[in-house]
């Protein structure tokens, strides 16, 4: 089994019934998270439990990226069923960002921190994550197994590093947080998103951290007038196959 589970698609905070950013990436057994913000952990534990996780790869300090991870910590610290700490993949800040709430509790007790950027060998996976332009350092995610090859834009701005990370990827999954015309160097469009889909030759492009209350059908339109392949609006709880 090869899926995609959403766990959220809002930026910067998340409207009502919904979460901030969030995925389940399970693949022949292995479970691995990409970012856990806010209001995330309950929808991953409606399909795993924690101690269930064989990663965690979060793009940046953001709280609507990474604010869940000191959840997940307390779940793996009084949860049960633990063994072993959980590699953790992330940029700079983010460890310090999220301990910050975590007064008494230590998260590297429960998280093994490997930094990105880097190249790493994770269960089936190959990861590269390489810098991308945000207002505070973050990675964009390639994970590259035989016969997968999933993208993550995170909540990054237009770079060719973005082009290099999607290039021939069965799912370009992108944030598409603006709408219309967009100049803003750290943040992509929902046309921005389409156009590296085109360039990257990415067979599936799916469109997530948007806007509270922003109209989704209309970025998918947008994106549609740059990218002629397969375009998908994230809901919280769809499944995708891969």
């Amino acid at each position: 089994m090869r899926e995609l589970t959403v766990l959220g698609t809002c930026g910067a905070w998340p409207e009502a019934g919904r979460a901030a950013s969030g995925f389940l990436l399970e693949a022949d057994g292995f479970r691995l998270v990409l970012d856990l913000g806010y209001a995330t952990l309950p929808r991953l534990l409606g399909r795993c439990g924690a101690s269930e996780l064989d990663a965690v790869v979060i793009t940046h300090e953001h709280p609507d990226h990474c604010a869940d991870l000191s959840a997940l910590c307390r779940a793996l610290l009084f949860g049960g069923g633990r063994q072993g700490r959980v590699p953790l993949y992330c940029p700079p800040g983010v460890l310090g960002r999220v301990q910050a709430m975590e007064p008494s509790e230590e998260l590297r007790e429960v998280f093994d921190p490997r930094p990105l950027p880097g190249t790493y060998e994770v269960g089936p996976f190959r990861l590269d994550g390489r810098i991308l332009p945000h207002h505070v350092p973050h990675a964009g995610v390639r994970l590259t197994a035989p016969g997968l090859t999933l993208a993550y834009s995170g909540d990054a701005g237009p770079d060719r590093v973005l082009g290099e990370l999607a290039a021939g990827a069965d799912l370009l999954v992108a944030g598409a947080t603006l709408q219309g015309p967009a100049t803003d160097p750290y943040l992509l469009s929902a046309v921005q998103a389409g156009q590296w889909a085109a360039r990257a030759g990415a067979e599936r492009l799916l469109l997530t951290h948007f806007w509270p209350d922003a109209e989704r059908e209309r970025s998918v339109a947008e994106a549609g007038s740059a990218y002629d392949g397969q375009i998908v609006a994230a809901s919280e709880g769809m499944v995708l196959p891969l």
